[in-house]
């Protein structure tokens, strides 16, 4: 079984990838790049919910640490649904212009974001969690998006 560390970061490397097929798929035609978004969009929500709904629960609830650095990443994953949803009008509206500005703003945000949570706080998780990762990375692995 891999750890809370590696398994979430070879997720964030699966909706990289997703990221990279959207772009490509709309940069030939909005129209037709809707699966493309449509799947981009609900695997970084379901990763975002593996987070929010049972790695920061455990991270918090193992600390005590509520208004660290789980808030600033609750608060950035809510800026990325945001700018994601504002990305799915612009495509469905068919302004490539706009699609692409956010698309861009998308991209370094997460980049960020992603780079933040890998370089601290999954190893700080890991550090308290290690006891639970198995644990904890099936009930992530388990998660339906809401």
């Amino acid at each position: 079984m891999s750890t809370i560390k590696e398994y979430l970061t070879l997720d964030h490397r699966k909706c990289d990838e997703l990221f990279a097929l959207m772009e490509d798929s709309a940069a030939q035609s909005l129209d037709g790049a809707k699966e493309a978004c449509a799947e981009f969009i609900h695997e970084s929500e379901r990763h975002f919910q593996m987070e929010e709904r049972v790695m920061f629960v455990e991270f918090e609830n193992k600390t005590g640490m509520s208004q660290g650095p789980t808030a600033m990443m609750r608060h950035e994953h809510n800026q990325a649904r945001n700018v994601m949803k504002q990305l799915e009008e612009a495509r469905a509206s068919g302004n490539k212009d706009k699609f692409f500005g956010l698309s861009e703003t998308l991209m370094i945000l997460l980049q960020q974001h992603n780079m933040k949570e890998e370089q601290m706080l999954y190893p700080m998780a890991q550090q308290h969690l290690s006891a639970d990762s198995d644990r904890i990375v099936d009930m992530m692995n388990s998660i339906i998006v809401q």
